[in-house]
């Protein structure tokens, strides 16, 4: 009898089915304990592929409680791809399904945090902009410019203190979060990324900009929050590296 690969995907994901029929070793006898071997050791990789991907948010429930949860998500997820350093992406859309987690409403954005913070990792390489090249632009043009954003460039816009829920977790002097909304940008200057948090209309702005918005129309959307300061954003993001092309501007 063969063995379709739908039967052994189905199977080397849940615990509860029976090793496929059919499914033999070199032999030629039944390999039902070695399929539950390998199970176990596909299970326990994705398992710590999960941990790695979400530190913050295993800390958050706890070792224990991540661990099962992990085991129920990949039940319902598992790989499409064999590059496990991108497991995970559904990960937001299950927490905020997940019952038992239902009375921590932040858990889904901190886990989007933590994907964009992969996802920066793993971005192709720009050269960044001098910061000349944009304060030198005579202020009559610096409306029509159009600002070309790095691909590690992440905006997440959230009702819960992301930035401050992440910090907590993972620097022991920071403050603890006090639950309003925040809005992040992810930048790599180096080579590690790391979240940002933007100020008042810094989000509004940022995604003008990644929709290819010139600089005055950018600034006309942050310009709707209070205290909006389009110099302050633009500062952090030639600081973060995030800046690689300018266009729209005369020669």
């Amino acid at each position: 009898m063969t063995v379709s690969q739908s039967q052994f995907r189905a199977a080397l994901f849940d615990p509860d089915l029976a090793a496929p029929p059919g499914l033999s070793d070199p032999q030629g006898r039944p390999a039902g304990k070695r399929f539950n071997v390998y199970r176990n050791n596909v299970t326990l990789s994705l398992i710590e592929a999960l941990e790695s991907s979400f530190p913050v948010l295993r800390k958050l429930v706890g070792d224990g409680f991540f661990r099962a949860m992990a085991r129920l998500y990949l039940r319902q997820h598992p790989p499409e791809t064999p590059l496990l350093m991108f497991y995970g992406a559904a990960m937001p859309g299950f927490l905020a399904d997940f019952a038992p987690v239902s009375h921590l409403p932040y858990l889904p954005d901190v886990a989007r945090l933590e994907l964009a913070l992969r996802l920066a990792y793993h971005a192709g390489d720009v050269s960044p902009i001098a910061p000349e090249a944009l304060t030198g632009l005579p202020p009559e043009v610096l409306p029509l410019a159009r600002i070309g954003l790095a691909p590690a460039l992440h905006l997440l816009v959230s009702d819960w203190p992301i930035h401050a829920i992440w910090r907590f977790n993972t620097d022991p002097d920071a403050a603890k979060p006090i639950m309003q909304a925040e809005a992040v940008v992810v930048l790599r200057p180096a080579f590690d990324p790391a979240p940002y948090l933007l100020p008042p209309g810094g989000a509004a702005f940022v995604a003008a900009l990644q929709a290819g918005l010139p600089l005055g129309q950018a600034a006309d959307a942050g310009s709707a929050a209070p205290g909006f300061d389009p110099g302050a954003t633009l500062g952090l993001l030639v600081q973060g590296k995030a800046i690689h092309q300018i266009t729209g501007v005369p020669a």
